[in-house]
């Protein structure tokens, strides 16, 4: 089972004393804390990220389908050398209802600055070339992205989906889950109490308290409702130390209205 990473070089921002260093949102099965099981294909856009090991494929992170033939997950969940499939149209990881997709990965893009050792940078972003494009029908849709620079107010409608654990260290679910998630504005999540330096204005906080991402949910969309229309506005990066729904907390997403640009640039 692939175990969730630990960051290591923290220890100069202002929480480091307080703060058990932050981890990503990655490990194998579950579902997001709180929320509720999605309806199937509800979100058509998502994807499970698996990797292979031996003769077998196990789910490691979510992510988004933007292109037929490309897909947007966490640079975290994809810097080590792994041969990964991506499956669409996915709703209960243990059961083939006949509407999934299975497709390779061909080729990886991960964000030039990203560093593995240094989340707090931010670039938590990864775009994954498939070895073929898939069929778009009613289980199987592409992620609507948001304008470049657009940054959602606080309170902001928004849900995480995901297989990730429904508590930290919590049960397993292999069916895809849903929790509503707010928007966490910058002033706020930015605060000393809060996340402090640790977040960058190329982030964007949601949820906390009762409802959370957690380990499994990594690279995963933070699907954000704009004029009756929903976004993906955030790729499912990282949560405290002290737990996936720790007060003050907020779950962190890579804010992807910031890497409009690199996107366009790769595809």
């Amino acid at each position: 089972m692939l175990r969730f990473l630990v960051l290591t070089s923290l220890a100069a921002l202002v929480l480091a004393e307080l703060e058990p260093q932050p981890r990503y949102l990655m490990e194998n099965f579950g579902r997001v804390v709180g929320g509720e099981v999605a309806s199937p294909n509800a979100w058509p856009w998502q994807i499970s990220l698996q990797y292979q090991s031996g003769s077998s494929f196990y789910h490691t992170c979510g992510g988004s389908l933007i292109q037929r033939g490309w897909v947007m997950t966490a640079a975290h969940c994809v810097d080590s050398p792994r041969t990964f499939r991506v499956i669409l149209g996915e709703h209960d990881l243990n059961v083939n209802s006949g509407r999934e997709q299975v497709i390779a990965v061909n080729q990886i893009y991960i964000h030039p600055q990203w560093d593995s050792n240094r989340v707090s940078n931010g670039y938590d972003i990864a775009l994954l070339r498939l070895s073929s494009e898939a069929s778009l029908n009613a289980y199987v849709q592409l992620a609507p992205l948001p304008p470049s620079g657009q940054i959602l107010p606080h309170n902001n409608f928004c849900y995480i989906t995901g297989w990730g654990r429904t508590a930290t260290g919590g049960s397993l679910s292999a069916q895809l889950k849903q929790a509503y998630l707010p928007v966490v504005d910058h002033q706020t999540c930015s605060r000393s109490d809060w996340w402090g330096s640790t977040v960058k204005t190329t982030m964007v906080c949601a949820g906390g308290a009762d409802e959370a991402g957690c380990n499994g949910d990594s690279g995963g969309p933070l699907n954000c409702q704009v004029n009756g229309q929903y976004y993906v506005h955030g790729i499912a990066s990282f949560v405290s130390g002290y737990g996936c729904n720790y007060p003050q907390k907020p779950t962190v997403f890579t804010r992807v209205s910031a890497y409009i640009d690199w996107i366009n640039s790769i595809l």
